[in-house]
């Protein structure tokens, strides 16, 4: 242990003699002084690591002293010592910020116990965090071994995702190499199992059988649906491209204002893209069945004009089709401006059943990771890429929207399309000239791949989707791997390669978030 120099101040120090003697043998250097004065003085002189503070003390009182020292030095942890617990001393203790509160009179290990706590509480985590990791790896490997259904899968990703963020705040980089492998492993075993299962499940969704997860098109009618039913008022808010680490970050400050009463996890259709998998959500169908029965509304990859132009008629279509009459009123916020003008008008939303809001920031961030250098460095990797989605939330139109909700006693949900991968690994591909662009999935004509890289569906008709022209058929790319022209090969990689793209088979991008909370 490096030296830690504390600084104790009492007007009774002498009698702390003992104690000081306890913390010198355990190897910490102990300053002393009787006055809140003179704390001041020494704050300025010496770089200490941490404050005791005697509460009562003649002159400067030690909140007027604790005032005093943190406005020069606002990260230096103090522990505030007092015999009083009358509770305006304790509030405004804590409201200047201080690192813990002890009663008088303090034992030589209630000291040494704040000390660990607020000096050693990063190592300890880590190490506990580390020691813990290292259990949950090997149970994590063995059920990768033998998992065989979607319940197993989601379970798995979620106890992933839930390490993920906790070894992101410890200092010890091999084991946050170990998740990732864990977590490629993880992909390339849902890669098979995806292929197994996927035409299975769109025709048991078909069929109205159960031996399928909730997908896009059955999110609505099984599980949005009955909330509003029996609420006096709804907000569904979906945000574009939203991961679920990014929303476990995010919940944190949702369950300010809200409790989760429940969390449904879905999955996503293939392709894991905006204009099928949102279209799907409102629609209720599959987009085969949506170019059949609103050609009007669905737009195929190689058409041109917008793809997600319908979405408020998608729902009211399936509003009208499952025979449920409620007021429903849609938004889609796709800029700052638009977003604030809701947040302003938001009251007017009270009267409505069901208040639908798109929301797209994070789609838009994962675009611009692509296209802005500025992007590439703040969202260098996952771990930048979460931060950033939550410093846009807690500064966001949507946060306040949330907060007024809250006030209106609304029910909330939240969830999303589908989720995003960094991509990393490119696979070469050749196709006509009609060939779809996305980077995770191509649809078209005379497609030729690497077979092992690939879900690669001949009959779009067998996993619900349409076809763009005869003879068409898709493809779908595993883990983090994108689809690459030899044409430019090397030019093409390096552009696109550690960028965040959806439309393909992972974990990441299928399974979603959907959470039901109720105001606090």
């Amino acid at each position: 242990m490096s030296e830690i120099n504390i600084l104790w101040v009492d007007d009774e120090i002498d009698i702390l003699k003992p104690h000081i003697l306890f913390l010198e043998k355990k190897g910490y250097t102990v300053s002393t002084c009787n006055n809140g004065a003179d704390a001041i003085d020494m704050c300025d002189e010496h770089n200490y690591d941490i404050v005791f503070l005697d509460e009562n003390m003649p002159g400067l009182s030690g909140l007027e002293t604790l005032t005093e020292i943190k406005s020069k030095r606002a990260n230096l942890p103090i522990v505030m010592i007092t015999k009083s617990e009358e509770e305006y001393i304790m509030e405004d203790a804590i409201g200047n910020k201080i690192a813990d509160y002890l009663i008088k009179p303090v034992n030589p290990h209630q000291i040494l116990l704040s000390l660990k706590k607020n000096l050693d509480h990063s190592r300890l985590v880590s190490e506990k965090t580390t020691s813990n990791y290292q259990q949950e790896f090997r149970k994590i490997a063995m059920d990768l071994a033998m998992v065989n259904s979607y319940e197993e899968w989601i379970e798995i990703y979620q106890k992933l995702v839930y390490w993920e963020l906790e070894l992101e705040n410890i200092s010890d980089s091999g084991m946050i190499e170990i998740l990732e492998s864990q977590k490629q492993e993880a992909n390339s075993l849902f890669f098979k199992f995806i292929k197994k299962n996927y035409s299975d499940w769109i025709h048991s969704n078909n069929n109205n059988n159960n031996d399928a997860p909730i997908l896009s098109n059955t999110l609505f009618k099984n599980v949005i649906l009955p909330e509003v039913k029996k609420s006096k008022g709804t907000l569904l808010v979906v945000v574009d491209n939203l991961r679920y680490d990014q929303f476990n970050i995010l919940e944190k400050t949702i369950t300010k204002y809200y409790k989760k009463e429940e969390e449904i996890p879905y999955f996503s259709i293939l392709p894991t893209a905006t204009q099928y998998a949102r279209n799907s959500i409102f629609s209720g169908l599959m987009p085969l069945e949506m170019e059949q029965k609103h050609p009007n509304y669905w737009k195929n990859d190689t058409d041109e004009g917008g793809k997600n132009l319908y979405e408020e008629d998608f729902l009211q279509a399936q509003l009208k089709r499952l025979r449920v009459d409620i007021k429903a009123e849609y938004y889609k916020i796709t800029n700052l401006k638009s977003g604030k003008q809701l947040a302003d008008n938001f009251n007017g939303i009270k009267e409505n059943d069901l208040t639908v809001i798109v929301y797209n920031f994070v789609d838009m961030l994962s675009h611009a990771k692509t296209e802005m250098e500025v992007i590439k460095e703040l969202a260098s990797d996952d771990k930048a890429y979460r931060s950033l989605s939550n410093s846009w939330f807690m500064n966001s139109p949507l946060l306040e929207m949330i907060q007024k909700a809250q006030n209106l006693g609304l029910k909330l949900i939240i969830t999303t399309d589908h989720g995003t991968i960094n991509a990393n690994v490119p696979s070469k591909v050749i196709g006509d000239k009609n060939i779809s662009s996305n980077l995770r999935y191509k649809t078209g004509r005379s497609l030729s791949y690497e077979d092992k890289e690939v879900y690669a569906v001949k009959n779009p008709k067998e996993i619900g989707l349409p076809s763009i022209s005869i003879n068409s058929s898709f493809i779908f790319a595993k883990e983090d791997y994108f689809f690459a022209y030899p044409n430019n090969f090397n030019h093409f990689v390096k552009y696109f390669k550690n960028t965040y793209q959806h439309g393909g088979i992972s974990l990441e991008e299928m399974i979603i978030p959907c959470a039901i909370f109720v105001p606090k």
